[in-house]
């Protein structure tokens, strides 16, 4: 696996078995994402999106191929030897928040670096400085029922990159969003992607911010194509 390469999946595919029959959804797929780069994955409802993402996040094995995250073969990897990749190298929103309904911002976002192992002091200082990097400064010790919709997907975002993940997997982080709110949160990523320099991977329907990725990749008949 290249140096430059933050993520990267090789022959990678993907079927299930539906009523006996075989079903391909990834055929091959070839990815590699390097250091900060924006992509744009898109495609119709039920063409693969989200599959291809929990490949990629090692969040599910392909059928045939191998995925890397930061030089290591994920796919490969134990239970608990994967987790920890994962809490490591990557990052992950989606369209629901899914943030613990009773715990404060703060502790929602500390989590993830409890579970690397900071103490709970530094867990609470980094928490404390991603929230207010994405707007939350005064919404600290609120819990989620406690926030708007949008507050709660900063919260999300914050969560998922205070441990300075190397790469962000996005899965329609906006879909439950009015319009005004989502583009404030895809600018907040954008935003954070220049400054943290993080990698972002973004499955979207949205054909204008797909736009402003540096590349946009579509599904088609479980292939993946370069716009």
């Amino acid at each position: 696996m290249n140096k430059e390469t933050v993520l990267n999946c090789s022959n990678v595919s993907k079927s299930f078995t539906e009523g006996g029959l075989a079903v391909d959804v990834l055929q091959n797929i070839n990815l590699n994402i390097k250091p900060a780069e924006q992509i744009a994955i898109i495609g119709s409802s039920g063409s693969g999106k989200s599959t291809l993402l929990h490949l990629l996040g090692g969040l599910d094995n392909p059928t045939k191929g191998e995925v890397w995250v930061a030089g290591k073969q994920i796919n490969k990897l134990n239970p608990a030897k994967r987790a920890i990749l994962r809490n490591q190298n990557l990052g992950f929103v989606y369209q629901f928040h899914h943030l613990l309904q009773e715990f404060t911002a703060i502790e929602n976002v500390a989590m993830p670096l409890l579970i690397k192992g900071d103490s709970s002091k530094e867990a609470k200082e980094k928490a404390v400085d991603i929230l207010t990097k994405v707007g939350l400064e005064k919404r600290l010790e609120h819990k989620p029922g406690e926030m708007s919709g949008g507050e709660r997907q900063r919260a999300a975002v914050a969560r998922a990159l205070v441990t300075n993940p190397k790469c962000l997997l996005a899965d329609e982080p906006t879909g439950n969003l009015d319009q005004r709110t989502a583009d404030k949160v895809y600018e907040l990523m954008l935003d954070l992607n220049q400054t943290i320099g993080t990698s972002l991977i973004l499955v979207t329907h949205a054909p204008d911010l797909a736009q402003r990725m540096d590349r946009i990749l579509r599904l088609v008949d479980g292939k993946l194509v370069e716009e």
